[in-house]
C-alpha cells in the first residue's frame, strides 16, 4: 500500500514538495514516520492511548529533524474540524478505521473538508465485495457461505467490524466532493498469511511484493483483495 499511496503523490504534486499530511488513526505511527522521513509535515491523530503511546516513543528515537516535522494528537478523528482549519492538508489518510465506524459519511466528509483543492484523499477498507474469500480459502464452508449476504466480519483481533463496497465509498467520495481518481487491491494473495508466519528471506518478501502489487492494479484479482485502497481528490 505504501507502494501505491507514493505513486498517487508522485502524479500529484512536483517531485521535492513539502507536502502537509494528516494522519487519522495512525496506529503505531507506520505511515506518519515513512512520511515524516519522506520530508513532509506530518500530524498524527489516534484515539488508543496505547497506539499513541506507541507512536510517541517511536518517534522519539528519530532524529531530531523528523522528530520536529511531527504533531501527534489524541483524537478519533471525527473532530478535525475543532483542530483545524479547512483546507490545512494537502494529503489525507484514513488507513484500517472505517471498519470501526458504523456510519462513516459524516467522518469522510470531515476529512474531505481537510483538504486542499488538488489534494488527495486516501482510504483503507475492509473489502465487503470479497469477505467469502478468507473462509473459502481455509475451507471454512459455512463461514464462506454466511459471508455473501453480510457486510460484517471478525477481525484478527476477534472484533465484529464492517466491511466496506467500492461502489458504495465510489458514490460516498463523489458527495462529499472528493471523487474517486484511482482505487488498488491490497492483500491478493497473502490474506490468509497467520500473524506469526516465519518472514521469508529478501528475495522472496521483494519477489512477494512485486507479485502484490501487480496483482493490486490488474482486474479481476484485484476485486478479490482483501482490502481495497482507495485515492480520492479534492475538487
Amino acid at each position: 500500500m505504501a507502494r501505491q499511496l507514493d505513486e498517487q503523490i508522485a502524479g500529484r504534486f512536483p517531485v521535492g514538495q513539502r507536502l502537509r499530511v494528516l494522519d487519522v488513526g495512525m496506529g503505531q505511527g507506520t505511515q506518519a514516520l515513512r512520511l515524516a522521513r519522506a520530508g513532509h509535515q506530518v500530524t498524527g491523530v489516534e484515539k488508543d492511548p496505547k497506539m499513541l503511546a506507541a507512536a510517541r516513543e517511536a518517534l522519539a528515537a528519530e532524529p531530531e529533524g523528523i522528530r520536529e516535522r511531527v504533531r501527534l494528537f489524541e483524537s478519533d478523528g471525527r473532530d478535525t474540524g475543532v483542530h483545524f482549519l479547512p483546507g490545512s492538508f494537502d494529503v489525507v489518510l484514513c488507513h484500517g478505521v472505517l471498519m470501526y465506524v458504523e456510519l462513516p459519511d459524516a467522518l469522510l466528509a470531515g476529512l474531505a473538508r481537510m483538504l486542499a483543492p488538488g489534494g488527495l484523499l486516501s482510504l483503507l477498507v475492509r473489502n465487503g465485495d470479497a469477505l467469502a474469500m478468507r473462509a473459502g480459502l481455509a475451507g471454512d464452508w459455512a463461514g464462506a457461505m454466511g459471508a455473501f449476504d453480510t457486510d460484517s466480519y471478525t477481525n484478527r483481533l476477534g472484533l465484529e467490524v464492517r466491511a466496506d463496497r467500492l461502489s458504495t465509498l465510489t458514490g460516498t467520495l463523489a458527495g462529499i466532493g472528493a471523487p474517486l481518481h484511482a482505487w488498488y487491491g491490497v492483500r491478493v494473495f497473502t490474506d490468509t498469511a497467520s500473524d506469526d508466519a516465519e518472514i521469508p528471506g529478501e528475495a522472496e518478501v521483494e519477489a512477494l511484493l512485486a507479485v502484490e502489487e501487480r496483482a493490486g492494479r490488474t482486474d479481476p484479482y484485484r476485486q478479490v483483495a482483501a482490502l481495497l485502497h482507495l485515492c480520492g481528490v479534492r475538487g
